[in-house]
């Protein structure tokens, strides 16, 4: 039980979301779900640790091409037009050099979150990934409104502000990636002898 009781999950408040003054913002919702912060730190990342962070398969670039053809169907698109090519593969490279163009943009505030539920808990608290689906009282909801739509016309990533870790492997993954054992505290916050 005590091991459910300190799952840890990485948060990244990314580059719109830092430059647009949301840190304190998704530090507090996360703190006022009775969460903990057991490490931060603002950091500029370049393209060997992003390289490191997302996947390298060909599937998941293909996903982000099928992602992206599914949006121009979505809204009546022409990728060919757009974009210069309607190869999923293709597409899915284009996004991902999107995506890296945004997460070296700017600094990038780094957590990570301790606690009860903590992976599922901070995506409940940040809401869907494409803002215009997140619903109201989620940081996305409250704060994005980004659509893929646009982002792929304009040939840049979708805005949205922070990321946390889906699953537990990927939590232990990218906390390892992100932050040295040294960097990471323990230390009791003082309700949590009444909430659990």
């Amino acid at each position: 039980m005590q091991k459910l009781k300190q799952e840890k999950t990485l948060v990244l408040v990314k580059p719109d979301g830092v430059k647009r003054g949301l840190i304190g913002e998704i530090v507090g919702r996360i703190e006022r779900r009775g969460l903990k912060v057991v490490a931060l730190k603002m950091v500029q990342v370049g393209r060997p640790h992003l390289e490191e962070h997302f996947p390298k398969s060909d599937e998941w670039v293909g996903r982000l091409g099928d992602k992206g053809l599914s949006t121009f169907a979505d809204y009546k698109l022409d990728p060919k037009e757009h974009l210069g090519t309607d190869d999923r593969m293709q597409i899915g490279k284009k996004v991902k050099e999107s995506l890296f163009e945004y997460m070296t943009s700017g600094p990038i505030v780094a957590m990570v979150v301790q606690g009860m539920h903590s992976i599922d808990m901070v995506r409940k608290l940040a809401g869907h990934t494409l803002p215009f689906k997140a619903d109201m009282g989620t940081l996305r909801g409250d704060f994005s409104v980004d659509s893929p739509a646009v982002a792929n016309v304009e040939g840049r990533a979708i805005h949205n502000i922070m990321h946390a870790s889906e699953t537990p492997e990927e939590a232990a993954n990218e906390i390892n990636l992100w932050f040295k054992p040294e960097e990471i505290h323990e230390y009791k916050r003082a309700e949590e002898d009444v909430m659990f």
